[in-house]
């Protein structure tokens, strides 16, 4: 088997039953390795990866890793940016990892992460943010900070319906909306459609409480700006309240329930399903952060609040991210390319190495999870780091990227 003419490394597939992976002892993972820093991070990541699971498994696992192209090192080769080969790729074995993409400047496609994630539906992008001992934080109390996004990822802005100020479509569109609704609109607008549905809506508030109840979290919080946008984000509150009552009744309380009929106290064993306006969970991630447990947001809303979250805890060079859908799922750092430093192994490779750990939770290793995660923290509290983070703690070693993968492996 071939993609991308390249030939399949030896190992298995992963399969699916029902909602679950079977995951082989060998599974073939496809990866991208990124642009700019991509190298540099990947190089250190897969160390990372294979001690961890030579070491918890005792030789019993492999990865056969498998690279698929996909960003500038694809359109240098293919002259595309991301080939229908990559995509069979992924489809083919359903789990993947990835550096980070550029975005193609001009005409063609939007981005290719949020192509991937619409083209696979990979309808949850899931960010958790959680704090290491020892990271610099701008925030007095950043370990109070523990919560998990779950972010719709295929509607709202993203989904790119747009048209440019002056173009024939906005035109077009706005000559309707001023004849047939009797909406005016200035002539020189651009326009922009905001798709959010109740299929996509009740998908991923599904899964934020499925995890939420599988981790025993308290409580699940919709965010949105219904009260603005009553059709949409107020709609993705209302269907998330109308699917926690229908399909988790029995394991489920709201606010007001709790307030008028158990004494405000939340009785034992039951999730607490909440909302808050977008603007205010911003605010309150900062000044109440350990009231929050698992967030559920549409598309902008959970991009926003994510990166503000992740700052809190050392920034998105620690922060992992992952896009999952029914079947498939791809896990990628959530940072940028930062080109000026490629292939000159400064750059941390935490978010990799974290996403890393969501993945193989994803696939049922939860021990090599473990393992790299402790090595990561320990390495952490022994002040050597990249230099993203020495320059912020004084005393601190300075690591190359590769100096810092082969710490975390000492320390597993």
């Amino acid at each position: 088997m071939k993609f991308n003419g390249v030939e399949v490394p030896a190992g298995e597939r992963i399969t699916c039953s029902g909602t679950n992976f079977v995951v082989p002892n060998n599974p073939i993972i496809p990866f991208i390795e990124g642009d700019g820093t991509g190298r540099d991070i990947w190089k250190a990541a897969q160390l990372v990866f294979d001690s961890a699971i030579e070491k918890v498994s005792r030789g019993t696992r492999k990865v056969s890793w498998f690279e698929v192209l996909a960003g500038e090192k694809s359109f240098q080769k293919f002259g595309t940016w991301l080939p229908d080969d990559t995509l069979a790729a992924i489809q083919e074995f359903r789990i993947a990892i990835k550096g980070p993409l550029t975005t193609p400047v001009g005409g063609g496609i939007r981005s290719l992460n949020v192509s991937l994630r619409q083209l696979l539906h990979l309808y949850a992008c899931v960010r958790p943010v959680r704090y290491f001992e020892g990271v610099p934080s701008p925030v007095k109390h950043p370990e109070k900070l523990n919560v998990v996004i779950y972010r719709e990822n295929t509607e709202d802005v993203y989904a790119g319906i747009e048209w440019p100020a002056g173009s024939p479509e906005a035109l077009k569109i706005i000559e309707f909306l001023e004849k047939e609704l009797g909406r005016k609109v200035r002539l020189d607008s651009g326009i922009g459609i905001k798709p959010i549905s109740r299929t996509a809506s009740k998908n991923l508030i599904r899964r934020a409480i499925v995890s939420a109840l599988d981790t025993k979290r308290r409580s699940v919080t919709i965010v949105h700006k219904g009260n603005i946008m009553k059709y949409t984000e107020g709609a993705f509150r209302d269907w998330g309240y109308e699917l926690a009552r229908e399909e988790f009744g029995a394991q489920t309380v709201t606010e007001e329930e709790v307030t008028t009929k158990y004494s405000s106290r939340v009785p034992p064993g039951k999730l607490l399903i909440k909302d808050r306006i977008a603007d205010s969970m911003l605010q309150q991630v900062l000044t109440r952060p350990d009231e929050y447990d698992v967030i559920a947001t549409p598309n902008l809303n959970g991009d926003y609040l994510s990166d503000a979250c992740a700052a809190q805890v050392g920034g998105l060079g620690i922060a992992p991210g992952a896009n999952i859908g029914d079947g498939f799922a791809v896990f990628e750092a959530t940072h940028g390319t930062a080109p000026k430093y490629m292939d000159k192994d400064v750059i941390n490779p935490g978010s990799l190495l974290l996403s890393g750990c969501m993945m193989f939770e994803h696939m049922g290793w939860k021990d090599v999870a473990q393992a790299i995660e402790h090595g990561f923290a320990k390495t952490i509290q022994q002040r050597k780091v990249t230099y993203d983070l020495e320059r912020l703690m004084p005393g601190a070693t300075k690591l190359k990227t590769s100096e810092f993968a082969r710490a975390i492996v000492e320390n597993m």
